[in-house]
């Protein structure tokens, strides 16, 4: 990331690091403008904050929280943060006895018994560039420095198809990751590698575009049905239709062989990460990497929060599928179309014939043929790629894990409406969790969850969100299928409000018979100029350590805050060093 985390150690320790004027040739910029214009030279001071950040809380749970006041851009970073960004300069990495040296103190002050659980920080979405090498190398490298320091477990990463294979099939560029790995593994942090089989762009956080190989695109534009399509005949290019996924529909091969290749020549390349550095593999399955029909796209405004979203199987190869269940079901008028009643992408249940809670559509036999077809058509998607991951990874000590969206808009209805055009066949009536759960468990894989830092009374309260209640459902859902459960958040928070709220989650104190159980690990999103910021830095510092204590520790938050100063202070002949380093 760009900016100079070391200094901003500096600032936490409250040791000020002051700057005279420096010459216009030697312009850096500042931290949270790293990839834009230069700023003229300044006089700067840091000093430690003496005020507490407001609370953080989005206006919209599909809505970064506006970043203004104290959360917003220091106009008195000192030199070395911007000189950070700076990629004339060069960069000097501190030494690395000094760096062992801050990060053994931070940990002598941890429990004796440490259970809890691990923290992971995402990658940003662009860490490789789209010509194969690590974007902003000099300062992605501090950044990995000071976050294994500050006793991160370890990366979230992005390995994009649109990027490796994206020139022809079967030819793969896996430069830039190699590096990134490399990088990961000289700091000692392990990684979740993400097979990203999506279009990156368009989805809510998504900061640059990548799109699926050109010679996917040039398939789907020859035969358009290759992409999901609605009742209105909008084609969505995030992800390639599962109604097609057996079909040798791309250059001779099948989706699902495309995937397996590629997870394969991900093996063959970096079996010498795997088991040591990359510890686990999340397959991707759907837009944003999700388990789920891409029901509510952002992209050129389709779809606004808190819509419910469409159904999304309109292309002739999932109408195809429909219309043989509905053959076998005895009901072959059934087979034609999906909902015709189900409203809009920006529609609310009570507008809708098929979904309003009195004699809704959802609940009459036609609604529950179809709804059955729709959820199992998506089960059997992740049953077909996670076999094949299980295959591909078969001895390898790594885990696998699988991506289901938090959609918690519309969870107080009876119907449920977004998480039915999501895929996801919950209902009042009826739990859609657990069949998830049961088909990650017959893989033993992961289910990873989102919106974890969310709270029901955040959210528009007319919109009848839940989080809580969601995430608490999906708990007892994968407690019965005895599937480990991991968490995101999904929307960046810096504030302690969250970050109490990821604790209470991730510690599963569902009920009485919760025993010891946690979460398997958390992935927080996102590694970003914001977290790094003075203020949101030493909360996220006091809150890796709190996750990594675990439910059993009972102490206070002052009390971690001040251990995690100790391991600041520690840090501070490191900030200098660089500091001074980077002003010449």
């Amino acid at each position: 990331m760009a900016m100079n985390i070391t200094c901003q150690i500096g600032a936490l320790a409250g040791s000020p690091i002051q700057a005279e004027s420096i010459s216009d040739s030697a312009a850096p910029i500042g931290p949270a403008a790293a990839w834009k214009t230069p700023i003229p030279s300044i006089r700067c001071k840091i000093m430690k904050p003496d005020t507490i950040e407001k609370r953080s809380q989005p206006t919209s749970p599909c809505r970064s929280p506006i970043l203004s006041g104290s959360n917003g851009t220091r106009p008195d970073l000192s030199v070395a943060c911007r000189a950070f960004a700076t990629e004339t300069l060069e960069f000097v990495t501190m030494d690395e006895s000094k760096a062992e040296e801050a990060e053994k103190m931070y940990k002598e002050v941890k429990t004796e018994k440490e259970k809890g659980v691990p923290v992971y920080v995402m990658m940003p979405l662009d860490s490789v560039t789209m010509g194969n090498t690590v974007n902003r190398k000099k300062a992605m490298n501090a950044s990995l420095q000071a976050l294994k320091c500050a006793g991160v477990e370890g990366l979230m990463v992005d390995v994009w198809w649109g990027l490796v294979e994206r020139d022809a099939p079967g030819v793969y560029n896996w430069g830039g990751y190699t590096e990134l790995l490399e990088m990961a593994k000289r700091h000692g942090l392990k990684v979740q590698a993400v097979m990203s089989f999506h279009q990156c762009g368009g989805n809510v956080g998504d900061s640059c575009t990548i799109p699926l190989p050109k010679w996917a695109v040039e398939e789907i534009d020859k035969d358009q049905d290759l992409a999901y399509t609605d009742q209105w005949g909008r084609r969505n290019y995030e992800y390639i239709s599962l109604g097609c996924d057996t079909l040798p529909v791309l250059k001779g091969r099948t989706p699902v062989q495309c995937y397996s290749d590629f997870m394969r020549a991900f093996r063959d390349h970096f079996k010498h990460f795997l088991g040591d550095t990359i510890v686990e593999i999340q397959v991707g399955m759907g837009p944003a990497g999700e388990l789920r029909y891409p029901s509510y796209p952002e992209q050129n405004g389709t779809w606004r929060f808190p819509g419910i979203g469409a159904f999304q199987c309109y292309d002739k190869y999932m109408l195809s599928s429909l219309k043989a269940a509905a053959e076998a079901a005895g009901k072959p008028e059934w087979g034609s179309t999906g909902p015709t009643d189900a409203g809009e992408y920006n529609n609310w249940p009570e507008d809708t014939q098929f979904f309003r809670k009195e004699g809704g559509g959802w609940t009459s036999p036609y609604g529950e043929f179809f709804l059955s077809w729709y959820s199992q058509m998506l089960l059997d998607h992740g049953e077909r790629i996670l076999s094949s991951a299980k295959a591909t990874f078969e001895n390898i000590d790594v885990k696998m894990s699988v991506k289901i969206a938090g959609i918690h808009w519309h969870y107080g209805t009876r119907s449920h409406a977004p998480e039915l055009t999501a895929g996801y066949y919950n209902t009042r009536f009826r739990d859609g969790y657990l069949p998830i759960a049961r088909m990650l468990a017959r893989h033993g894989a992961i289910f990873n969850f989102t919106c974890i830092e969310m709270r029901d009374h955040e959210q528009p309260q007319d919109a009848l969100c839940a989080p809580e209640k969601l995430v608490r459902q999906v708990a007892l859902a994968t407690r019965e299928a005895d599937v480990p459960l991991a968490g995101e958040n999904a929307l960046p928070r810096y504030d302690e409000y969250a970050h109490e709220q990821i604790l209470q989650a991730s510690s599963l104190n569902i009920d009485e018979s919760s025993d010891d159980k946690e979460m398997c690990a958390f992935t927080y999103l996102r590694m970003n100029p914001h977290l790094f910021q003075p203020d949101n830095w030493r909360r996220f510092v006091a809150f890796v350590k709190k996750m990594k204590e675990g439910k059993s520790a009972d102490r206070c938050w002052e009390q971690v805050e001040r251990e995690a100063e100790h391991f600041v202070n520690a840090s501070q002949p490191l900030v200098q060093e660089a500091a001074v380093a980077l002003m010449h």
